[in-house]
C-alpha cells in the first residue's frame, strides 16, 4: 500500500496526536486549541525540508467518536464528525496559506501534504491487546488507538501539543506503540500547545443521533490537484461505508466519478489540469492512508492492488472488504444513473442541486432515490460554509486556484 509512505523520495510522513476538541467545539475554541500545534509543526516541516523536499504530516485527532460496547460493531454521528473533520481542514488551510506552504498532494518543492484522521480513542476505552491481535477493524473506517498505533508507522517525528491532554496522550499512545517502532528521544517532538479548557457536553456521545451505514456510497469531482476540500470530501464520504466482516461475499463500494479529461479541456488553466489516470491514483493513494491496515505499517508494505479496465480503476483494502471504483464520468450523472444498486449520494454545498438531480433521474429509471449526504464547504479565508447555508462560492479553495498558481510561477 501506498500511504504517505514515500512521498518526496525515502522520507518517512511525521504524526501530529491532537487531543480531543474542547467542548463546546465552537470554531473560536477549534481556533485556540488547535491553530498553536499544527501552525508550529507546519512551521518546522517546513523549515526542515531541503529544496527539492515534500513532507507528509497525519494529523491524528484522538477522541471519542464511535459508540458502540461491542468492539466490532460501532456506529457514529456522521453530521458531528465530518463537521469537526471541516474545521480542522480549514484551520490547516488557513495555516498553510499563511506560511506560504502547499498541502495538496505531490504539489513540488516546499510543500507539506496534510491529512487528518479520527482516531477513535476515550479514557476508559484502551484494552491492552497481544501484538498478534492489535490491529481489531470495526464496521466502520475508523479505529482504536491501539489499532491505529500497530497500524501506521514508521514515522520521521511524532509531535504532541505542550499542555496537560497532549502530554496524556502520548503517553497513551506510546504505551500502545511499544513493539511496533524504536521511537529515538528527538524524534518526540513538543510544540506549542493550545487552550484546552472543556466543559462536559451539554448532549452525550451517545445521545446524538447515529447515522445509518451504508454498502455502496458514491460522489463525484474533477480530483485535480487533490487539495484540502477535496481530502475533507473523500475523508467524509469513506465514513458512511458498512464494512463486512472478513470473510463477507461482498465489500463494501466507494465510488468516484472523476470528470473525464475530455470535459475540462474549456476549465481556466487547462493546461495545467491533471490527467484522469493521475488525477484517480492521487485519490486512491489518499485513501489508502484512511482505509489500509497492516501490522507492516507502509515502509515494508505493498502498494494497493488496483485493477485497471477502461476507465476504471478498482483496488482493494482491509482484506477486500472494501472495494474502491474510480470512474470516467462525461457528464451530470456520471455512475448514479448506470449502477442501480446505490444507497448515498455525498456531495458539498456547491453541488446541492447536482443530488437533486440525480435522484429526479434515478426516479425516472424506477430506481431508489439516493440518501444524500452535505459536506461542509472549505473557504480560502477559513470560513466553513455549514450544509444550511446559501451563497456563492466564489473563494472556496478550489483545483482553479492551484491551477493558476502553477501558472503564474511559471511567467
Amino acid at each position: 500500500m501506498t500511504r504517505p509512505s514515500t512521498v518526496g523520495g525515502d522520507s518517512l510522513p511525521s504524526l501530529l496526536l491532537l487531543p480531543p476538541p474542547p467542548q463546546p467545539a465552537s470554531r473560536i475554541a477549534l481556533n485556540a486549541a488547535y491553530d498553536p500545534p499544527i501552525r508550529a509543526v507546519l512551521s518546522r516541516l517546513k523549515c526542515n525540508q531541503a529544496e527539492d523536499g515534500e513532507a507528509t504530516l497525519i494529523v491524528a485527532l484522538v477522541s471519542p467518536i464511535l459508540t458502540g460496547k461491542s468492539l466490532h460493531q460501532k456506529s457514529l454521528s456522521w453530521s458531528h464528525a465530518q463537521s469537526i473533520l471541516a474545521d480542522l481542514y480549514s484551520i490547516i488551510s488557513v495555516i498553510c496559506t499563511q506560511l506560504s506552504v502547499p498541502t495538496d498532494v505531490h504539489a513540488g518543492p516546499g510543500s507539506v501534504d496534510v491529512r487528518v484522521l479520527l482516531v477513535d480513542h476515550g479514557r476508559s476505552k484502551l484494552q491492552p491487546r497481544d501484538s498478534k491481535q492489535a490491529i481489531e477493524p470495526n464496521n466502520t473506517v475508523i479505529v482504536d488507538l491501539t489499532t491505529f498505533a500497530s497500524a501506521y508507522h514508521p514515522w520521521s517525528y511524532i509531535f504532541h501539543p505542550n499542555n496537560e491532554p497532549g502530554y496524556e496522550l502520548l503517553s497513551t499512545y506510546l504505551k500502545c506503540f511499544e513493539g511496533v517502532q524504536t521511537v529515538k528521544h528527538s524524534q518526540i517532538v513538543v510544540v506549542e500547545g493550545g487552550l484546552a479548557i472543556s466543559v462536559p457536553p451539554s448532549v452525550p456521545l451517545q445521545a446524538i443521533p447515529q447515522t445509518k451505514p451504508h454498502s455502496v456510497v458514491c460522489l463525484g469531482g474533477t480530483f485535480d490537484h487533490l487539495h484540502p476540500g477535496h481530502k475533507l470530501l473523500l475523508t467524509a464520504a469513506v465514513l458512511l461505508l458498512d464494512v463486512p466482516e472478513d470473510g463477507a461475499l461482498h465489500p463494501c463500494q466507494f465510488v468516484i466519478g472523476i470528470t473525464g479529461d475530455e470535459l475540462l479541456k474549456r476549465k481556466k488553466y487547462a493546461e495545467f489540469v491533471q490527467p484522469w489516470d493521475e488525477r484517480a491514483t492521487n485519490t486512491i493513494q489518499f485513501l489508502a492512508s484512511i482505509l489500509e491496515l497492516s501490522r507492516h505499517g507502509w515502509k515494508n508494505s505493498q502498494a494497493p492492488q488496483v485493477t485497471k479496465t477502461g476507465g476504471e480503476y478498482t483496488a482493494l483494502f482491509r482484506n477486500g472488504t472494501i472495494e474502491v471504483r474510480c470512474v470516467v464520468i462525461q457528464d451530470a450523472y456520471g455512475p448514479t444513473i448506470t449502477t442501480e444498486n446505490m444507497d448515498a449520494l455525498v456531495v458539498s454545498g456547491e453541488t446541492r442541486s447536482g443530488g437533486e438531480a440525480v435522484n429526479q433521474r434515478r426516479k425516472e429509471l424506477g430506481w431508489r432515490q439516493l440518501e444524500i449526504f452535505e459536506v461542509d464547504v472549505l473557504d480560502a479565508q477559513g470560513a466553513v460554509y455549514k450544509s444550511t447555508d446559501t451563497r456563492d462560492f466564489a473563494t472556496k479553495i478550489s483545483s482553479t486556484a492551484i491551477r493558476k498558481q502553477k501558472a503564474e510561477s511559471r511567467a
